[in-house]
């Protein structure tokens, strides 16, 4: 043992003396620095991949022409007398659907991102509106850029209807959000007004 610390003197010696050494001279600002880029990555990473799930499925990946070969045989499978024109609107729905849905989920992740950065509220976060209003422009300027990705891709087309429909999915998922917070603050509410009566 080291007589003034208490600790083995092996960890003085030999080559975890470097890093050790580190551990003890590694000021308050490196460690604060390390605790946001953590917590940035905690928070963001899933904004950033589920932004570049969007980005592959705006690819010829999942074009009409692509989904037409699962949605079709699959309503044949279970009505075989199904008409093209009923085949048509089915996939026109599933599509759609499926883009309230991606920027439901976006909107979603970004609003927990931003509630709880605090490189957008160096105090304690942000308040949830600001939160929401935050989450909704993000998702809605992305859905702009993914409409102007599509316009050149050969098999997909931009439409500013889309747009619209891809703001508007992000607007239900922010009230999804918001409603289980407050759902959630009143049951928590409850719950504490059982313990102390």
């Amino acid at each position: 043992m080291t007589p003034r610390s208490g600790l083995p003197q092996a960890i003085f010696t030999g080559p975890q003396a470097w890093a050790f050494g580190l551990v003890l001279l590694r000021p308050a600002w490196l460690h604060r620095v390390v605790q946001g880029v953590r917590s940035m990555v905690r928070l963001w990473c899933p904004v950033v991949l589920w932004m570049m799930l969007i980005f592959i499925g705006s690819t010829d990946l999942l074009s009409s022409r692509r989904t037409s070969r699962i949605i079709g045989p699959l309503l044949r499978f279970f009505v075989p007398t199904v008409s093209e024109e009923t085949i048509r609107l089915a996939q026109a729905c599933v599509r759609k659907a499926g883009h309230l849905t991606e920027y439901a989920i976006l909107a979603a992740l970004a609003c927990r991102a931003f509630s709880k950065s605090e490189s957008f509220a160096p105090a304690k976060g942000v308040s949830s509106t600001v939160a929401l209003r935050q989450a909704w422009l993000l998702s809605t300027l992305y859905a702009v850029s993914d409409e102007i990705h599509q316009a050149f891709v050969i098999s997909r087309q931009g439409s500013p209807w889309d747009v619209l429909l891809d703001s508007f999915g992000a607007f239900m998922g922010l009230c999804v959000v918001r409603w289980r917070a407050r759902f959630g603050s009143v049951k928590q509410a409850a719950k504490s007004g059982k313990r102390t009566c």
